[in-house]
């Protein structure tokens, strides 16, 4: 059987994906939005979110035309094209995932008003299916169609350039308007005036709502985009050397199969009373369906199962990462009811047992990821044939993604659910429709931790999957860590995730600052916004964010495109390859630890609104406020963002592989 088939197989696998999201996003327009109010918050909150994102994409699309350019002249003009597809691929799957996000919450809402939990579980798990399925579809169609048009494994790299070009600033200017607009609704609103969350009279309440969208709908989804087009590339660019074309095809085939099991595994989304439950069953089900679809296609394209073997690895490796990040960032477990203990005693005692945790967080999923690394490496040949164990490497990395159309609207499920619940205490809808809500979003935050701990381990096997096709593009059998160029980059690459998340906290605390000082002085100097005879300035608010992220994201950017090819051209290949290895250690591990702190600072605070502890407005209910606000950039910003970074730096360093084999070392050559 002539496997090249299957390059078009995965394509049609991609339009049935962009076909299934279509008939979800009908599905999700037909439900009713509500009443009057409950159509007013909601247009607020979608009208924010595609202002900015509108905004964010023209200075992206500047980005991207500069950078094109430059890949025209100093690569090749199809690289350049490839990269611009990239890019726009991934801008068109945020943006369809945002417009059926902000549709999708007040229709929860009102479902949860009128049909009860079952309706609403599926309304808000539609919209997040929505772009599950568009970030699937538009990643496999547009890398696949690259590969076959241009019949180059290098040229391709281009798109998953352009991916990991939009995911960078998508989550970084993502992250810091939603930890801006949260900090400051939540100290000011919730701490200095005693109001409730989600309260209407907080000016920045709609900029809060707009920020769980951009920042964890399409930032999250453009994470994603990025690292499933990536995995896919590492398996064309390992494949070709381990098997020619069978390689390449088998890895399209991994993919496609991995979508017909997402879209499988959305029917098994069924529940009443437990949304937890039947959110875990869809993700097991499509894991399942994943497994046997590769084991056949193993057999039927490489005639052999050694590939197969990686592709569990790596699913297995993913839920268990899931797992451990659920364990230390649920308000059900024990570490996280510590951390709401240690509130007793204060802030200080809070921020010491919640860096404890995350950095506890760590152990499990790194030790989990490195037998996975082993175990990949080692099955599919890797001890005989170093190409086909590398290959096993990048399939493992393909199979933690096959299901990303599963894991992505499990994922943005969250989100949906809390502008659910937002829209619900804005409108001031029965106690029992936020009772709903309420429940669906506890769910949700979990999911979103565990959707970041999948994103941080696919981040991990993917960089370094990439990392050995760059070393295969630089002509590199192995790197000395005893020369000193190597030690050098290293240590640049390690410090890289430490400067790169001072940066992104630094400037939510910059936008947080203006955030807070004008909702202090909407409320001093419109006191009918208390009194609930004045309506806030919303608007000014998200501008607010808006200008914030726009302008800070930059920085962050240009640095993660920049040193790779600075140091590469400079101290050379192998200097490069130490700056790629010193980042991937530090970044893997810094993004586990400060998600996971995040997450658990995050629902200490809400254990203890429960009612334990004192309850809200108790001196241990202040503690983990002040936790929560120290752990939102940790989480939801600058953690989530170095999955980006550890991986970009790779893309950036394979596309620019002929510059660095030919001029690299220039300064090294003039030192020795």
């Amino acid at each position: 059987m002539d496997s090249s088939i299957f390059g078009y197989i995965a394509i049609g696998s991609g339009i049935l994906a962009l076909l299934f999201s279509f008939i979800k996003f009908n599905s999700i327009s037909k439900v009713s939005e509500g009443n009057d109010r409950m159509k007013e918050i909601s247009g607020f909150i979608h009208d924010g979110a595609m202002a900015y994102l509108g905004r964010q994409n023209k200075a992206i699309i500047i980005f991207l035309v500069v950078v094109a350019v430059l890949l025209a002249v100093a690569i090749s003009w199809q690289t350049a094209v490839c990269f611009i597809f990239g890019g726009l691929f991934s801008m068109l799957a945020g943006y369809v995932g945002m417009t059926a996000a902000t549709k999708a919450n007040v229709r929860t809402a009102n479902s949860a008003r009128e049909s009860g939990m079952g309706k609403a579980l599926d309304v808000a798990f539609s919209g997040g299916a929505v772009m599950g399925m568009v970030v699937v579809g538009l990643g496999i169609i547009g890398i696949t169609v690259a590969y076959l048009v241009f019949k180059q494994e290098t040229i391709v790299t281009g798109f998953s350039f352009g991916a990991s070009s939009i995911a960078l600033f998508a989550r970084v200017g993502g992250g810091i308007y939603t930890k801006a607009a949260d900090v400051g609704a939540d100290l000011v609103g919730k701490v200095e005036a005693g109001i409730p969350e989600d309260d209407p009279r907080n000016p920045a309440v709609i900029a809060d709502n707009v920020g769980d969208n951009v920042g964890d709908v399409a930032g999250m989804g453009a994470d994603l985009f990025e690292s499933y087009v990536g995995s896919i590339l590492s398996g064309i660019t390992l494949g070709v050397l381990a098997f020619g074309s069978d390689g390449v095809f088998y890895s399209l085939a991994v993919a496609a199969v991995g979508i017909l099991a997402s879209i499988l595994g959305v029917f098994f989304v069924k529940g009443n009373k437990n949304p937890q439950k039947a959110l875990n069953m869809g993700t097991f089900s499509s894991a399942i369906i994943a497994i046997i679809g590769s084991g056949i296609l193993s057999k039927m394209i490489l005639n052999k199962f050694s590939p197969f073997i990686a592709v569990t690895v790596g699913i297995v490796v993913g839920l268990l990462i899931g797992q451990f990040t659920e364990y230390f960032t649920s308000g059900d477990k024990k570490p996280v009811q510590k951390v709401a203990k240690e509130s007793e005693t204060g802030s200080s005692t809070n921020i010491i047992s919640g860096l404890a945790v995350g950095m506890k967080s760590t152990a499990l999923p790194i030790i989990t990821i490195a037998i996975g690394i082993i175990v990949a490496y080692f099955a599919s040949n890797g001890a005989s044939n170093g190409s086909e164990g590398l290959y096993g490497i990048a399939i493992a990395a393909i199979g933690m993604l096959s299901t990303c159309g599963m894991t992505i609207a499990v994922d943005a499920y969250g989100p949906i659910a809390d502008n659910a619940g937002g829209i619900a205490e804005m409108c001031e809808l029965p106690e029992e429709v936020r009772t709903i809500t309420d429940k669906l979003d506890a769910v949700g935050n979990t999911t979103a931790a565990v959707g970041k701990g999948f994103a941080i381990g696919s981040a991990a096997l993917t960089a370094l999957a990439l990392f050995a096709s760059f070393t295969a593009a630089v002509k590199l059998d192995g790197i000395n860590v005893t020369k000193p160029e190597v030690i050098a980059g290293m240590f640049i690459g390690g410090m890289l995730p430490f400067l790169f998340s001072a940066l992104t906290m630094e400037a939510v605390g910059t936008a947080a600052n203006d955030m807070i000082q004008e909702v202090r002085r909407q409320f001093k100097e419109m006191p009918g916004i208390m009194e609930g005879t004045t309506q806030p300035d919303y608007k000014k608010c998200v501008d607010i964010s808006t200008s914030a992220a726009l302008r800070q994201m930059v920085i962050p950017g240009v640095l993660a495109v920049v040193t790779p090819v600075l140091i590469g051209i400079l101290l050379g290949a192998e200097s490069l390859g130490g700056l790629l290895a010193g980042s991937l250690v530090t970044g893997v591990l810094m993004a586990i630890f400060m998600s996971n702190a995040g997450g658990a600072w995050d629902n200490a605070k809400k254990y203890i609104e429960d009612g334990h502890h004192g309850g809200k407005g108790s001196e241990a209910h202040k503690a983990g406020v002040v936790g929560d606000t120290v752990g939102d950039p940790f989480k939801d910003t600058s953690g989530p963002s170095l999955n980006i970074l550890i991986k970009l730096m790779t893309v950036v360093s394979l596309v620019f592989a002929p510059l660095v084999l030919e001029y690299g070392g220039v300064l090294l050559n003039l030192v020795k």
